[in-house]
């Protein structure tokens, strides 16, 4: 992770052996964390561990690696390495996000403001006001104080074309 911070990477993808002198270099270097925890929780199901089972020492170390990430205040993206698991579970990075220790809110921004000003988009994506691509989807209940409440998709725009919108019952396709 040091050298490729030093060679003038803009992200590193997984950083589950970070510490804290690696972030504070990410963070004085720019570089922004995609932790990917959805797929380390996915690859750990496959050997046999499920949710409510005790952490591995491992898994404790890609924990606190990922909260001294916080605390030296690097960047943090969201990415999941979707297909390593369901599609339609990309709420599940998130719901991480907010179990090893971002505020809802913060994760949230991971994936969308922060994830466009990462990728150099933030002309395009990431926020809601005129000029921008017009993607925006509603969920039941407040993801800002409750993650879960992605997984409760009401509405869904995309490009302007709304997909879904339950509270008209209209259906899945464009209209």
């Amino acid at each position: 992770m040091r050298r490729a911070v030093l060679a003038g990477v803009d992200t590193i993808e997984h950083g589950f052996n970070g510490d804290a002198e690696v972030f504070h270099l990410m963070r004085q270097k720019g570089v922004a964390l995609v932790p990917t925890l959805a797929i380390f929780e996915a690859i750990r199901m496959v050997h046999g561990w499920h949710p409510g089972q005790p952490e591995s020492p491992y898994a404790r170390k890609v924990r606190a690696s990922f909260q001294e990430a916080l605390r030296s205040g690097v960047t943090i993206v969201n990415g999941s390495d979707m297909g390593g698991f369901p599609h339609g579970q990309g709420a599940r990075e998130l719901e991480l996000l907010v179990d090893y220790g971002m505020k809802p809110s913060d994760a949230l921004r991971a994936a969308t403001s922060v994830a466009a000003k990462v990728l150099h988009l933030s002309d395009r994506l990431g926020s809601v006001r005129p000029g921008m691509l017009a993607d925006l989807a509603a969920f039941e209940g407040d993801p800002t104080r409750d993650i879960s409440a992605l997984r409760k998709v009401r509405f869904v725009m995309k490009g302007g074309v709304v997909y879904r919108d339950l509270a008209s019952e209209t259906p899945a396709a464009p209209r």
